[in-house]
């Protein structure tokens, strides 16, 4: 019997962070660096981020495309003459979980 892999939770993480950045990506950046670019738009996007859901949904975003970038970064290893290892993976994914954990204290303090 093969032994059990946790594979399919970095490519379900890696698969839903890619959608959110192909899809919400790009409104993103159209939405805070043109829409918002008066100073008086900042409040009211400040505001707009202190209700619960919209909190929630932030932190899935960056969740998301966290893991994505790490998965990405993790599997392009090989590309640039670094072997796969524990510590490359330590890193990568170790780096996606503390901006995960970092999201969810700000978004907690907002």
């Amino acid at each position: 019997m093969k032994p059990r892999s946790n594979a399919p939770i970095f490519w379900l993480l890696f698969g839903g962070g890619g959608t959110l950045a192909a899809l919400f990506g790009p409104a993103l950046v159209i939405i805070t660096g043109w829409l918002l670019a008066d100073r008086g738009a900042y409040a009211h996007a400040l505001a707009f981020a202190g209700h619960p859901l919209v909190r929630l949904a932030l932190f899935g975003l960056v969740l998301l495309l966290a893991w994505h970038a790490a998965h990405r970064l993790y599997k392009s290893l090989h590309d640039v003459g670094i072997p796969p290892g524990t510590a490359s993976k330590a890193v990568c994914y170790g780096s996606a979980a503390l901006i995960t954990l970092l999201a969810a204290w700000r978004l907690l303090l907002l």
